[in-house]
């Protein structure tokens, strides 16, 4: 029993050791026991940059117009094709017109009569006028004969009245494009009725210079309200289209919402464009490129390089063997780097990969590149 006992007290001494020297040999080395921090660093140069900003847009049309009738029928003739182009007075669509002339024609001929009353009325009182003068007929009968012509006049006016609305109707029964452009899709065929106001027949769209609307925040608005004033470059606007590509026309700014949105803190902006080829079509999607304050020679730096934190962005600036944090303005992306308005100077080190593990003040050597992604690193 004493043999096994001190086999046993044996057994749990060496056991003990191999623990502790392999405690020992597995000590962590690094930077949470305050070693350097191994790093990447870049050196920050300058570099020609051409700024923009860009903000998705909708084309509109600077002229469109819905077509609706102004009287009712039936639609007789059609004149134009879908998507046809139209000139400017250009018959479109034609309503059933046979009611409408017959009251045209029957208006002309109450004219007609109203006026052959007014001439007979007219002609008695001349001679009823005649006979006053060598009275051979009572006065009143004169006075009677002047109310006859006076309401004899007044229905020659009427009749005319009816003439003009007549006539009005009967234009209305024909329309006609309100200025050159591209008409869309029918929405209505031969035979189809309509009434005054509420049937959509089609809509017509200008083909000239064409719109795009964005929108911005408030806070640049000061800005765009300077380029409107101003004189404007003409590359400070231009257009890349859905496919990627880029419009060949450039633009100028034409015109600012009258108002902030209240619960969207933002306003709209339109510019114009040429539009010769039809290329821009209304509704379609683009984006807008507004050229910036980057122009020219700027700081630059790989994006990957920044860290962001409470919405303020800094890189790690290296003053020796340790880092600092020191706060920039970021300006344009482009590609994989970002200019720096305010923080930097040309020359400045900063730290490049291995930024996960550093702090304010932290110890770092220069090592071998670390995985690194391309979004800003998050602050610790």
């Amino acid at each position: 029993m004493k043999l096994h006992l001190s086999t046993f007290a044996a057994l749990s001494l060496f056991s003990a050791v191999l623990v502790s020297c392999g405690k020992k040999d597995a000590a962590p080395q690094g930077p949470m026991m305050g070693g350097p921090v191994s790093v990447n660093t870049y050196t920050v140069t300058e570099e020609h940059v051409t700024g923009t900003d860009t903000y998705p847009g909708t084309v509109v049309p600077l002229n469109e117009v819905e077509l609706r009738p102004q009287v009712s029928g039936y639609i007789t003739q059609i004149y134009v094709k879908d998507g046809q182009r139209v000139s400017k007075g250009q018959k479109i669509y034609e309503i059933d017109r046979t009611k409408y002339m017959a009251a045209y024609r029957q208006a002309q001929a109450n004219v007609r009569s109203a006026q052959a009353n007014l001439n007979r009325v007219q002609k008695d009182l001349e001679r009823y006028e005649n006979l006053a003068k060598q009275d051979a007929i009572a006065r009143q009968r004169v006075d009677y004969a002047r109310a006859d012509v006076e309401t004899a006049r007044a229905q020659v006016a009427v009749a005319r009245a009816q003439v003009s609305s007549a006539s009005t109707d009967l234009g209305y029964s024909v329309i006609n494009a309100p200025f050159s452009g591209t008409i869309g899709i029918s929405q209505v065929r031969v035979g189809s009725q309509v009434s005054p106001g509420t049937t959509l027949l089609n809509t017509i769209s200008s083909d000239g210079p064409t719109g795009v609307d964005f929108v911005i925040n408030e806070q640049e608005l000061p800005r765009f309200n300077r380029l409107q004033q101003g004189k404007q470059p003409d590359s400070l606007f231009t257009l890349t289209l859905a496919d990627g590509t880029r419009y060949s026309h450039t633009g100028k700014l034409s015109a600012i919402d009258r108002a902030v949105g209240l619960q969207s803190g933002t306003i709209t902006v339109r510019v114009s464009f040429p539009n010769p080829s039809r290329q821009l079509v209304a509704g379609m999607t683009v984006s807008v490129n507004v050229l910036n304050q980057d122009i020219g020679q700027q700081i630059t730096l790989p994006f990957k390089a920044v860290t962001e934190q409470l919405g303020e962005y800094f890189v790690y600036k290296v003053q020796g063997d340790s880092v600092q944090q020191q706060n920039i303005l970021l300006g344009t992306r482009f590609q994989d780097k970002i200019v720096a308005r305010e923080g930097l100077k040309a020359g400045d080190v900063i730290v490049l990969e291995g930024i996960q593990n550093l702090r304010q003040g932290a110890k770092i050597q220069v090592g071998a590149p670390q995985a690194t992604g391309g979004a800003p690193a998050s602050a610790r």
